[in-house]
Parts: C-alpha cells; sequence; structure tokens
C-alpha cells in the first residue's frame, strides 16, 4: 500500500520542523510538503493531492479555520487541527470540528519541540485514523425541541455512560440534542486534553436545555444533568446511599488515555449493574470496549454507533468484535433507541 501522504499546514518553522521529523519517522506515512499559509497550501493540495492535512487555527492571510471551511466545500481533505492551550483557541477548535476536521492535537504552549516529540503516538494515530476517516458535510446543529409526553423516562433510575474519541464532539452534541431536558442522568469520557474539556462542557450547556458541566470529584449525579470527564482524570462512577456519585482518580494511561472509557465503563457496570445503559460512539483505538463489555455482562443495555456514521469506526468495532453490543445503530437513532429501552 502507498503511504498516507500528509501536507503540513503551519506559519511556524520550527513546528513544520518537528512535525516532518515525527511523521517521516512512520514507514507508512509520507510528508508530501509543508506550507506557511493557506495560499501555499491551496497550490500544494492541487499539486500534491495529500492524504491528510495537519492544519493550524492561527496564520497569516487567512487563519485556519476560514481555509478548512472552504476546503471542506470545494474538496473535502481529513484534517487535523494543531491548536494551542488557550481558551480562545479551544473553542475555535470546537468550531473547526463542527465545520470538518477529523480531529485535533494541542501543541504545548512552552518548549513546543519537546512537547510536540512527546505527543509523537498521538500524532501519529491521528493521522492514521484520518486518513481512513469517513469525512461528513458541516451541519447546522438544529435547535433541541421540548419532548413529547412520551418521551419522559421519569419513571427509570437508570444511568446512561457514554464513550467517544474521534469525531466524538460532533457526535455526541448530535445525541444529546435529541435528549429530553429531564432525561436520565449521563456522564460522558470524550477523549480530549486538559483545559478543552471544560470549554466543551460550556459550549454544550450553552447549546442545550440540558445542563452541562465538566465533572468534579464528589458530583451528584441527577435527572437532567450531564457530567462530562475532565483531561486528565479518569472519571468513576460509584454508589452510596444518597444515589451515585462521580469519584475522579488520577493514576496511569489506560488504552494510552486518560480519561479513559473503559475505566468508567468498569465503574457503571459495578456500580449500577443493570440499571445503566451503555453507548460507545465513533473513535479510534478500542477503549471503552472491555468496559462496554463488563456492563453488559452485568446486565446494561448496550448500543454501538454503526460505521456508515462513525467518523473512525475503530471503537465500536472493536466493541462489537468482542461481544458487547446489543444494538448497533445510526447516530441519529441512538436517542430514540436509548429512551425506549428507558421506557420498556
Amino acid at each position: 500500500m502507498n503511504p498516507i501522504g500528509v501536507l503540513i499546514v503551519d506559519d511556524s518553522p520550527t513546528v513544520q520542523s518537528v512535525l516532518k521529523s515525527i511523521l517521516s519517522a512512520s514507514a507508512d506515512i509520507e510528508v508530501v510538503g509543508t506550507a506557511s499559509d493557506a495560499f501555499e497550501a491551496k497550490d500544494l493540495i492541487v499539486e500534491k493531492g495529500p492524504d491528510v492535512i495537519t492544519l493550524d487555527i492561527e496564520m497569516p492571510r487567512m487563519d485556519g479555520i476560514t481555509f478548512l471551511k472552504r476546503l471542506m466545500t470545494f474538496r473535502p481533505i481529513p484534517v487535523i487541527m494543531i491548536s494551542s492551550y488557550t481558551r480562545e483557541n479551544s473553542l475555535r477548535t470546537f468550531e473547526a470540528l463542527d465545520a470538518g476536521a477529523v480531529d485535533f492535537v494541542a501543541k504545548p504552549t512552552k518548549d513546543v519541540r519537546t512537547g510536540l516529540l512527546e505527543l509523537k503516538y498521538e500524532i501519529t494515530a491521528k493521522v492514521r485514523a484520518a486518513a481512513g476517516a469517513n469525512i461528513r458535510p458541516a451541519l447546522p446543529f438544529a435547535k433541541p425541541q421540548e419532548p413529547s409526553p412520551t418521551a419522559r423516562t421519569k419513571f427509570s433510575d437508570k444511568v446512561i455512560a457514554l464513550g467517544a474519541s474521534t469525531g466524538g464532539t460532533y457526535a455526541i452534541r448530535r445525541l444529546l440534542e435529541s435528549m429530553p431536558f429531564d432525561m436520565n442522568p449521563i456522564v460522558i469520557v470524550q477523549h480530549m486534553p486538559r483545559r478543552f474539556t471544560k470549554a466543551f462542557a460550556q459550549q454544550l450547556d450553552s447549546l442545550l436545555t440540558l445542563e452541562v458541566k465538566e465533572a468534579e470529584d464528589g458530583d451528584r449525579l441527577s435527572r437532567g444533568k450531564v457530567l462530562l470527564a475532565p483531561g486528565g482524570w479518569h472519571l468513576l462512577v460509584a454508589k452510596d446511599s444518597q444515589g451515585y456519585y462521580i469519584r475522579l482518580r488520577d493514576g496511569s494511561l489506560v488504552k494510552h488515555q486518560r480519561p479513559s472509557i473503559d475505566v468508567c465503563f468498569h465503574s457503571v457496570a459495578k456500580a449500577a449493574g443493570p440499571d445503566a445503559i451503555g453507548v460507545i460512539l465513533t473513535g479510534m483505538g478500542d477503549d471503552g470496549a472491555d468496559g462496554l463489555l463488563a456492563m453488559r455482562q452485568a446486565g446494561a443495555f448496550t448500543v454501538a454507533q454503526d460505521e456508515t456514521t462513525s467518523i473512525v469506526f475503530g471503537m465500536p468495532a472493536a466493541a462489537i468484535e468482542r461481544g458487547a453490543v446489543e444494538v448497533v445503530a445510526a447516530l441519529d437513532k441512538i436517542a430514540g433507541i436509548v429512551l425506549a429501552s428507558l421506557a420498556s
């Protein structure tokens, strides 16, 4: 097979050099060019026909998001955004993901060279995943509708646990906007670094009728509330005489991740058993597959996003192969399936 051709678009010579060094070290990846701005990139796209583009958000003459939106309109190519650790850039990163970017890498604010080298595994893995990704058109998000009385789930005490990675921010928003405002408590693990999870939770909270927040240690699960695992921490669900609550733990990476979906799902299997629903969404790798199997074995209802609507089918596929999934469904069908399960 031909190597994955990557075009690096970044106005920093240092970032260009380090990314080129990281990617060129992999036999299955070839850097076909580097560009310092969108106009150079446009010419190289025509000339080289890259399979994947890494794209800086902040560039001269035309910013990365404007270029991305034009690219997705006229010549869709898998794009990985390169974003700095700032609140403004985290919000712009989500704008880029909404516009069609497959994923992003958060570059360090200090000692960029060393910081990027430490992210070698993440960068190469995301390039490989992007090369096989389903590129979707950017779609507007519908305003949440008031659910009908038949959609109410007030007689159920089940906990809903969601896991996602590559393409997950889009999938999570699509799923949650179909949920009623008094939905069962939801916990989410989305692979994302520190700072970005808080911004993502705030963005969701501003757009949805559900209350969404970055989880804190000791938070109680309650109806109408969504708790998102903070970057850099494992999220576990525990139970006491008052109900379910959140425990945050440090510790080693699990499946190269912290937060890990497996860690969360295993805790839900233990704390809730059959009083839970597990959903695995788009993402690369196999994090969550073992945990979802544990949930199913404990009596929970389990669902996986299908290949057609997944940006990357890695995690759902791994869960299906392990026998962890009861229902495989398109993204826009999952909310209805979950609600039906709660009502049964």
